[in-house]
């Protein structure tokens, strides 16, 4: 156990965000998300599972420890249902979170399912949650400290 990190971050995860370098996107994806086969293709093809758990508490305890790129636009990116305007209510609780931990607050960026999955592709790694919430699926670029 180490003192002040939050207990959801395994030590997959922390090894996966540690050894990203400044820019390198991780994809933070729903239960329903096929994140073996887009794990593979990452950077370090790694996915780390996270059973059980709710997007927008694992999005709040990576950002205990993980410093968004704000100096580039969309630093967070969203998966969006193009068949409809409505907003999924994941997105909202999900932006709730980062904005509780980033200023100034940020808006989501969005991209398109098929989109999503080749930027995904190219990210640095996968986290797989529990969640069931359609469209639930994030990109985070990493930022620097300082």
């Amino acid at each position: 156990m180490l003192k002040g990190i939050d207990p959801l971050l395994s030590p997959d995860l922390l090894w996966l965000m540690a050894a990203m370098g400044h820019g390198d996107d991780l994809a933070v994806v729903d239960a329903n998300h096929p994140a073996e086969r887009i794990a593979m293709a990452s950077i370090s093809k790694r996915l780390v599972r996270l059973p059980g758990l709710a997007l927008p508490q694992v999005i709040a305890a990576i950002l205990t420890v993980f410093p968004l790129d704000t100096s580039e636009p969309d630093p967070v990116r969203a998966m969006i249902d193009v068949r409809t305007p409505d907003t999924p209510p994941i997105h909202d609780a999900a932006l709730h979170e980062i904005n509780r931990r980033v200023q100034p607050p940020l808006a989501l960026g969005a991209l398109e399912r098929f989109a999503f999955y080749d930027h995904a592709r190219s990210s640095f790694g996968v986290v797989q949650v529990g969640d069931i919430s359609p469209f639930g699926c994030f990109l985070l670029r990493k930022g620097t400290l300082g």
